[in-house]
């Protein structure tokens, strides 16, 4: 008899997938494969691989250096895209795992969804999409996108990162419809429970994580935070556990009681959305016409308000808009200089003009930035 194996085959792992997951998930041995076929791992799943892809690729490591809310720099504790990418992978896993979904599939696709976000956050963004207003426009969802499937070169024998068809299928969160999934078949509305658990994550982790660095900014005070209904019911939970707690703990116990209170409402209420309609594949969920992860009623009221009030108070706060509208204009001055002289762009970007044009090739390489790179840019072309 020979010794005992004491490590798991992929094979092994898609069986446990078979019989641990819901009937809903998609499981990662009846993937739909890559673009570009490639042999698979010995023990790891096509979802696993994915993971690891997405970590490894330069453009994730730049994320690092990238503005989420705060102009990245100014503070040594907030957030930057890459510590909200990883709070979304987190919060992805933790809705998946009570659901029976695949947690390796939310997690890639939480970890890629902001691949393609450009420097300076949402106001960067705005001024990229002003810049390419007449030149297919800019939206940071398709750019991730571009990033998965052109942008990262790190494999020889294909562009891009050759990314599982379920995880590209995640990125796509606002297309309206999907492509057929075969031949013959029709477009479709919604992608897997993964994609529709990755995309509530990513809002609850924006919406929760802004509010945590705008008081540690100190642009907000507890009276304008006791006007939002999510807030002062956290507050009083909190206070009500830990009567004796004070600042700088208090606000941080509150946010973590948002997000419970946030996760929690999603588990309940996709459950019970789920069971209603009695899904049986992945497949089948795809069919459906509207998502099935979801907030209930209250708990959506009780977010928009909340959208309402961070859009009022926070991202046009003038410490937050005047900062990041000059940083902007440092965009559109880098954008336009590139214009004029493409060669500005280095040997690898301009190989890319004939196939994707000029503004796309320019629009690709601000995308994929660093807040610094592009004010060290910036700098030298003004003084060239």
């Amino acid at each position: 008899m020979g010794p005992r194996q004491t490590w798991k085959t992929r094979e092994q792992m898609e069986a446990d997938e078979v019989r641990v997951l819901a009937p809903f998930a998609q499981k990662s041995g009846e993937s739909r494969g890559r673009k570009y076929p490639e042999p698979r791992h010995v023990f790891r799943t096509e979802f696993q691989r994915d993971r690891a892809r997405i970590i490894h690729s330069r453009a994730f490591r730049r994320l690092e250096y990238k503005t989420q809310v705060f102009l990245n720099g100014t503070g040594d504790h907030l957030r930057t895209r890459l510590t909200h990418s990883i709070e979304v992978a987190s919060i992805s896993r933790t809705i998946a795992r009570a659901l029976s979904l695949n947690e390796d599939l939310a997690e890639a696709i939480a970890l890629a969804h902001d691949l393609g976000h450009s420097p300076f956050g949402h106001s960067g963004e705005e001024m990229l999409a002003e810049c390419m207003r007449d030149h297919g426009g800019f939206d940071h969802n398709r750019q991730s996108q571009r990033v998965v499937e052109l942008l990262e070169t790190a494999y020889p024998a294909f562009p891009g990162l050759n990314l599982t068809f379920e995880v590209r299928e995640g990125l796509r969160k606002h297309d309206e419809f999907h492509e057929p999934l075969g031949p013959g078949g029709e477009k479709y509305r919604c992608p897997s429970l993964e994609a529709q658990v990755a995309d509530l994550a990513d809002e609850i982790t924006y919406y929760s994580h802004d509010l945590d660095d705008a008081v540690d900014f100190e642009i907000l005070r507890s009276t304008q935070l006791e006007e939002v209904t999510i807030w002062r019911q956290s507050h009083e939970s909190v206070a009500a556990r830990y009567p004796e707690v004070r600042e700088p703990e208090l606000h941080k116990l509150i946010v973590g009681a948002i997000i419970d209170a946030q996760v929690r409402d999603v588990v309940m209420t996709s459950a019970a959305a789920i069971a209603s309609v009695g899904v049986q594949s992945a497949d089948e969920v795809r069919r459906r016409s509207a998502p099935l992860v979801c907030y209930s009623d209250a708990r959506h009221a009780a977010n928009q308000e909340l959208r309402r009030f961070l859009y009022k108070n926070v991202y046009y706060h003038p410490r937050v808009a005047e900062v990041n509208q000059q940083a902007c204009e440092m965009l559109r001055a880098v954008f336009e200089a590139y214009i004029r002289a493409p060669e500005l762009l280095g040997e690898a970007a301009t190989r890319r003009i004939e196939s994707e044009g000029l503004h796309r090739t320019v629009c690709d390489y601000i995308a994929g930035m660093t807040d610094r790179y592009l004010m060290e840019e910036h700098a030298r072309l003004k003084g060239a």
